[in-house]
């Protein structure tokens, strides 16, 4: 019985975010109730209040889900690498940049960066830090088991590389963020370059 309440619990819980997902992309975030995100979802308010307190709770529980899925996916990536730096790291970036607009759009992320910025000792800010965490993680993971095979020197620090990756990368992604016109293939472009100047200082 308990499995079957946190399955039917999950269950609502994707319902939820899938539907402030698509309310959000087409109303815009300030636009949307809480109230118009339960009924899309067919599901009572005070479910809906029950599991998440703000728009804020569901806006970062929509880009948890996101980094959660991106992270899943690059696991094939740290666990069998291309055998070259700079194609491994492009490998997991596009990984990254590719799901980036699956549940939210350039409008939701701004509202999501802006309200970790704007609040920086709430809930919300820390756990959109411990996501970006995790995130730098998996790229130190990468590097980590590029050196184990031989491809990567071993006189630099792993953490401080993967903490300087993930900046460049989050950084060009603020920039395809802020600005609606840019494309993605502009922001894969701009990666790659930055990429190889990077995996250039990493081969032995």
């Amino acid at each position: 019985m308990t499995g079957l309440r946190e399955r039917q619990k999950a269950d609502r819980t994707r319902r939820i975010l899938e539907a402030a997902s698509t309310l959000f992309r087409a109303q815009g975030y300030d636009a949307v109730r809480i109230e118009d995100i339960a009924a899309a979802a067919e599901v009572s308010s005070g479910t809906c209040y029950n599991y998440f307190s703000t728009k804020g709770d569901i806006l970062l529980a929509i880009v948890s889900m996101e980094v959660e899925e991106v992270v899943e996916a690059g696991e094939s990536v740290v666990a069998d690498p291309p055998p070259d730096i700079a194609q491994a790291l492009d490998a997991l970036i596009r990984i990254y940049y590719n799901h980036s607009l699956h549940y939210l759009s350039k409008a939701m992320w701004r509202t999501a960066m802006a309200l970790s910025i704007g609040a920086p000792g709430t809930p919300f800010s820390q756990r959109y830090t411990a996501l970006d965490g995790l995130l730098t993680g998996q790229v130190c993971a990468l590097i980590a088991a590029l050196r184990q095979r031989g491809l990567a020197r071993e006189d630099f620090d792993v953490q401080a590389m993967g903490q300087i990756i993930f900046s460049s990368l989050n950084q060009l992604f603020m920039e395809f963020v802020k600005q609606d016109e840019m494309a993605l293939s502009d922001l894969h472009r701009s990666s790659a370059a930055q990429t190889a100047a990077l995996a250039m200082l990493m081969r032995r």
